[in-house]
C-alpha cells in the first residue's frame, strides 16, 4: 500500500485536535496557505505552530519570528516546511547545523549543558569576508573555552582569556565581545563593559542584544538619553524585545515622560505577561494611568529596577 499523501481538513484537524476557527485564524495571519487539502509537511508546519502557541507565543510573534528568519537565512522562503522552529516559551529559535538561533535576534543560544554549547562567535557582519574554516574553527573553540569557564565558574581572568584568545582570531567576533563585555559588567567595570559592546556594535551594527546591554550601562552611568537611544535602537530591530521595552519604560518614566513610558509598559506586557517582572510593570503602568493630569512621575521609592543582561 502507498503512504497517504493528502489530507481533507477534516483529518488535519483531527489528527492535530484544532478547531476550524484556529486553522482558519492562521490562515488569515498569513502562517499557512488557506487550501482543502494538505500534504505531509503541511501537518508538519501546523505541528509546529500548533506547539508554538501552545508554549504561549503570541501570534505576533510568530510572524515576526518567520520575517526575521526569511531575511536572515538566504534561500530560506518557507520557514515553518524548511527549519525546524522550537520554542522555550519566551524565544522562537531554529535548529541549524551549527546549534540554535534566535529567530528574531539572529543570536546563537546554546543550551545549559556544556557538551552542547554553541556561540555567536563566529557570526559575522553582512558583507563580510568569510574566514577560513580552520580559523572559524580556532575561533569557536577559543569562544566554548570561555563559555565552559563561566559554567564552571572560574575567575573573571581565566575567562577573559578565553574569550580574548577568540578576538585574536578574529577581532570582529561580536559575540566574544559582548561576552567579555558581560564578565566586566558583572565585575563592576563599566568602562570596559562599555567598551566591550561598542566593539561589538563596530563589528555588528545591528546586533540588538549589544544595544539593549549597552543600553544598561547607559542607565547605570546617568545618561538616560543615551540609554533610552540604545534602547530604541534594540526595539526598531526587534520589536518584540520585551526586556529592552521593560528598560526603555522605566528610563521614559524617570525623564518623566509619562506617554512614552505607557507605550513601552504596554508593549511589554502584551509581549510579556506571565513573566515574574509583568507584575511590576502593571504596577508601573496603574501608577502612570492614575497620576492626576500634570502631576509629577518621577521614580519613587517603589520605583521598580531594570532587567540587566542579556548574553
Amino acid at each position: 500500500m502507498e503512504s497517504k499523501t493528502a489530507y481533507s481538513r477534516a483529518e488535519v484537524r483531527r489528527i492535530l485536535k484544532i478547531n476550524e476557527n484556529r486553522l482558519r485564524a492562521w490562515e488569515r495571519a498569513g502562517l499557512c496557505a488557506p487550501q482543502g487539502q494538505f500534504e505531509f509537511v503541511d501537518l508538519i508546519a501546523l505541528k509546529t505552530l500548533q506547539k508554538l502557541r501552545e508554549n504561549r507565543i503570541p501570534t505576533e510573534r510568530i510572524e515576526q519570528a518567520l520575517r526575521s528568519l526569511r531575511e536572515k537565512l538566504s534561500g530560506i522562503d518557507r520557514p515553518l516546511w524548511e527549519l525546524k522552529i522550537v520554542s522555550d516559551g519566551r524565544k522562537v529559535a531554529v535548529l541549524l547545523p551549527g546549534g540554535k538561533m534566535e529567530a528574531l535576534t539572529g543570536q546563537m543560544l546554546f543550551d545549559f549543558e556544556v557538551s552542547h554549547l554553541r556561540s555567536v562567535a563566529t557570526f559575522e557582519a553582512p558583507g563580510q569576508a568569510a574566514s577560513s574554516p580552520r580559523l572559524l574553527e580556532a575561533t569557536e573553540s577559543w569562544f566554548q573555552r570561555g563559555l565552559e569557564r563561566e559554567e564552571q565558574g572560574e575567575p573573571p581572568e581565566a575567562i577573559l582569556e578565553a574569550y580574548g584568545k577568540a578576538l585574536e582570531l578574529n577581532p570582529d567576533a561580536a559575540g566574544a565581545w559582548i561576552n567579555i563585555g558581560t564578565v566586566h559588567y558583572r565585575e563592576g567595570d563599566l568602562h570596559e563593559a562599555e567598551y566591550s559592546y561598542r566593539q561589538a556594535l563596530k563589528a555588528f551594527p545591528d546586533y540588538a542584544l549589544a544595544h539593549f546591554n549597552l543600553g544598561n550601562v547607559c542607565e547605570e552611568t546617568g545618561r538616560l538619553e543615551e540609554a533610552v537611544e540604545h534602547y530604541s535602537a534594540a526595539i526598531s530591530l526587534d520589536d518584540a524585545y520585551a526586556d529592552a521595552h521593560y528598560n526603555l519604560a522605566l528610563a521614559q518614566e524617570r525623564l518623566e515622560r509619562p506617554m512614552d513610558a505607557a507605550k513601552h509598559w504596554r508593549r511589554y506586557l502584551k509581549l510579556d505577561p506571565a513573566s515574574p517582572w509583568s507584575a511590576v510593570a502593571r504596577r508601573a503602568l496603574d501608577a502612570l494611568l492614575h497620576v492626576t493630569e500634570g502631576g509629577a512621575t518621577g521614580p519613587g521609592s517603589g520605583a521598580p529596577r531594570s532587567i540587566h543582561l542579556g548574553s
